[in-house]
Order: structure tokens, then sequence, then C-alpha cells
């Protein structure tokens, strides 16, 4: 069984293109084999905070096309 590969201390950020947008994971090491912490900046997430401007002076009956033309994935949104 591997132990695994021993990170500097330090912190990363890395951002990729995935379909929805820019998925960013932020890594925090304290200098061991396990990240101290490790948090996923989810597209979705980022996305569904427009609805509001989108929304604005529109009928409630727009909302549901506005979020169905941001494709949101709930999972990610909830993390």
């Amino acid at each position: 069984v591997t132990e695994g590969f021993k990170v500097e201390p330090g912190q990363a950020y890395v951002a990729i293109e995935s379909p929805r947008g820019e998925l960013g994971c932020h890594v925090v090491s304290s200098g061991g084999t396990r990240p101290y912490r490790v948090h996923f900046r989810d597209p979705s997430f980022t996305n569904l905070q427009a609805v509001a401007a989108m929304g604005e002076g529109g009928q409630v009956a727009d909302i549901i096309g506005a979020v169905a033309s941001i494709d949101p994935v709930m999972g990610g949104v909830d993390r």
C-alpha cells in the first residue's frame, strides 16, 4: 500500500474550463501526505447568482426560463 507523496506547505488554486463555466480547486497543504483543506468552486453555483438580475422586472413565470437557460447541476450547487 502506497502512502502517497509529500506536498510542500502552501496553497494553490487551479481553474479549468468545464462545460458550464470555470471549475476551480483550492488546495491548502500543511506539508503532510494529505491536504489540510480542499475547496471546489462549482460553476453552477456562481451562475445561479445571476438569476436575480435576469428575473428583475419580469414575471414569476419567467424565472423558470431563466434558471433553465443556465442549466445548473443542483448537486454542485449544494456543496
